[in-house]
């Protein structure tokens, strides 16, 4: 019985490998190949966010005093772009961010010393030099800030 079952799964096996192997043009429909341009396989350019920035952000609620807001936004040892704050926000104090970039589209988050996280989201117009968002603003455990979010501009100096 073992012999049997034995023998039956490298057939299996076998048919599977052949089945693997066979090209597979013309099986399913009768088009030809299409071949990838060779751009498709080239890395994709990021676009280059490095510089100041800055800009005013403005809450949804009413009762939230409008911020402003300057980046400067450098290149770490690894190539990866990184961001440091100053604002004049009552809920947020100097922030260090991680900044990605997905032409058009931008995101910058992170947190200050006290814990209080940022995070803008936005896309770049044409020239590269206005970021038009979203944020939202998280306060610490401390509760003096709590939530926040709204709309704002960064624009490159």
């Amino acid at each position: 019985m073992i012999n049997r079952s034995y023998s039956l799964f490298l057939e299996l096996l076998t048919l599977f490998l052949v089945l693997m192997l066979l090209p597979t043009s013309g099986l399913a429909n009768d088009q030809p190949e299409q071949l990838l341009p060779a751009s498709a396989f080239e890395p994709a350019t990021t676009t280059d966010v490095t510089g100041t920035w800055s800009g005013t952000f403005y809450s949804k609620h009413s009762n939230v005093a409008p911020f402003t807001m300057t980046v400067v936004i450098n290149k770490d040892l690894h190539g990866h772009f990184i961001g440091n704050t100053t604002l004049n926000s009552d809920c947020l104090k100097g922030a260090h961010l991680q900044v990605t970039v997905d032409a058009p589209t931008v995101v910058l988050a992170g947190s200050d010393e006290e814990q209080d996280n940022i995070t803008v989201r936005g896309t770049l117009d044409r020239t590269g030099t206005l970021l038009n968002g979203t944020y939202v603003l998280n306060g610490s455990a401390t509760g003096k800030c709590e939530t926040d979010d709204g709309r704002g501009n960064l624009a490159k100096r």
